[in-house]
């Protein structure tokens, strides 16, 4: 039996050094998409890949144990050695969200003994693939989005294997921001597997995986204890994606049936689209990442994430379906596709426990901005995360929130000040979009909108959702504002786009993107009059709905 005392301790340490790694790691970053949006991941796990505590970017909490498994299942325990790590950005191969993120994993040891892994995943600016900046809205296999490394080791018992980095390096258009950003990643893992092997000095090899065994099964245990309290039941939700970035007239089927009888829930999503020719597909890992991220929402949101609630959630999934597609099918946008899944998956559970039911929320967009000319010194591909400024739908007692990472991610939005220091561009306009929230008793988060212009000629990649099928209402709530993408803003030529676009711009020319805002919860006829006040005295509104 572990001392109780002693588990929090150890789980305190192991947090703490996960908060220090991310420090570390955005700190000495190279890209805007590490050191602003915070595109990225450090973690703690078991001797099996099993993680101990959640990063901020959730979704990425699930990817470890599929990558470790694959690497102990290559190379067996056996072959591993201190000083070792190993990388891999394989969606397939490590169950890694898409192409453009690179995980990279150690071992850890105490008594010559394998302990745990340190870890961390991160976005890469360009790793090749047919689009500068590797992510693409039209990919139709997965070699069009960038050159794919299965698990192999880049440190070699300390050693850094210079081959491997020169040929990821080879394959990308930004080697220096790449090479840079690995860097970091790597000086924080190698932090990271000193201070645990500090803990391990200090509490002993046992007691710190004795703790880990305890903090997995307590987070079980809880789960199912909170599971029995709530009634049973079948609960179903469904809905689409505007298209998958290649038919842009055909969208995408998405369903959930969650089946709960007593401490046991299962998630079936069998029944979604088949797989896609575009690159909406998605790994079981993001299946997960929504699935768990959902249900701690929905039943206790101050629950601490890990693996072991692995024990006490079953997934069912299709082969060659949109949550469960097969090699080669393209991956690039992911997220757009998780956060729809999670809207659905909130929905389904809201029937589960009513109180905590949300609103559909804003869209998760992305831009890049490929420039022909870069200032001196800086990249010539600017990615944006504008989906970090999104909005919640309205919930049970609360208006939704605006202007902020909407589910899983927790990325930061690129400040202006940053993009036009880093990039030829200069934003015009940054800001809320008066009645843009779904209506509700209690409504939905604003969209948010953003005006480029160019100072440079580029090629723009924009990966939008929702720009079709808007932000689903809940409990007699309206329907949020959909996304928008509009080009050559003010000119003859200005026109919106559909959700994946790629075309060629000039400079001074104009873009616009608006994020979709969030839905409304309850009857609209039901809000409170001082919410109302509020709501125009701050120029949410701009009308009294009362009038």
């Amino acid at each position: 039996m572990m001392d109780l005392v002693t588990v929090q301790i150890i789980r305190n340490k192991v947090a703490s050094l996960v908060d220090e790694m991310h420090y570390r790691f955005y700190r000495s970053g190279y890209s805007t998409v590490v050191r602003e949006s915070r595109d990225f991941s450090c973690v703690v796990l078991d001797a099996t890949g099993r993680l101990i505590v959640s990063p901020p970017m959730f979704f990425h909490a699930p990817v470890y144990k599929h990558m470790v498994g694959r690497i102990l299942e290559l190379y067996g325990v056996e072959a591993l050695c201190p000083g070792d790590i190993f990388v891999a950005n394989h969606p397939y191969e490590a169950g890694l969200p898409h192409v453009s993120d690179m995980g990279f994993v150690a071992p850890v040891f105490a008594d010559g003994t394998l302990m745990g892994f340190v870890g961390s995943i991160a976005h890469k600016a360009d790793i090749g693939g047919t689009n500068p900046g590797s992510t693409s809205g039209s990919a139709t296999e997965l070699y069009h989005e960038g050159l794919l490394i299965p698990p192999i080791r880049i440190t070699d018992a300390g050693r850094r294997l210079e081959d491997i980095e020169r040929l990821i390096c080879a394959n990308s258009r930004q080697p220096i921001t790449v090479m840079g950003d690995i860097n970091a990643q790597l000086a924080a893992i190698e932090m990271g597997v000193e201070r645990i092997g500090t803990l391990a000095e200090r509490f002993g090899r046992a007691e710190i995986t004795g703790a880990f065994a305890c903090i997995l099964d307590g987070a079980a245990t809880q789960l199912r204890a909170s599971l029995a309290a709530l009634p049973d039941g079948t609960f179903h939700a469904e809905g689409c994606l505007d298209s998958d970035g290649v038919d842009l007239d055909t969208p995408i089927h998405l369903e959930v049936t969650v089946r709960k009888r007593g401490a046991d829930i299962e998630f079936d999503f069998t029944r979604c689209g088949p797989q896609a020719k575009g690159p909406v597909n998605l790994r079981p890992s993001m299946v997960e990442a929504c699935v768990f991220y959902s249900l701690i929402s929905c039943v206790d949101p101050s629950m601490q994430f890990n693996d072991g609630i692995r024990d006490v959630v079953r997934l069912k999934l299709a082969p060659n379906t949109i949550t469960n597609a097969s090699a080669p099918a393209p991956v690039s946008n992911y997220m757009m596709v998780n956060r729809r899944l999670v809207d659905l998956t909130l929905e389904a559970l809201s029937q589960l426990n009513p109180s905590r039911a949300i609103a559909h929320c804003g869209s998760s967009n992305a831009l890049g901005i490929a420039w022909e000319k870069s200032r001196p010194g800086h990249p010539t591909m600017q990615y944006e995360l504008v989906g970090s400024g999104a909005a919640y739908g309205g919930g049970n007692g609360k208006d939704g929130t605006s202007g902020t990472a909407t589910h899983l991610s927790n990325v930061h939005i690129t400040p202006i000040e940053i993009l036009e220091t880093e990039f030829p561009c200069r934003v015009v306009r940054f800001d809320l979009v008066p009645d843009s929230g779904g209506k509700g008793r209690w409504r939905g988060g604003l969209s948010i909108r953003r005006e480029y212009e160019l100072l440079e000629d580029a090629t723009v990649n924009c990966r939008f959702e929702k720009t079709l099928y808007p932000p689903r209402g809940v409990a007699g709530g309206e329907n949020g504002a959909r996304s928008r993408i509009a080009v050559f803003v003010g000119s003859e030529n200005q026109r919106d786009l559909k959700a994946s676009s790629r075309l060629t711009m000039k400079a001074g020319d104009h873009l616009l993107l608006q994020c979709a805002s969030g839905g409304g919860y309850g009857d609209p006829e039901q809000r409170d009059p001082n919410a109302i006040a509020h709501d125009l005295a701050e120029g949410y509104l701009t009308t009294d709905p009362r009038t």
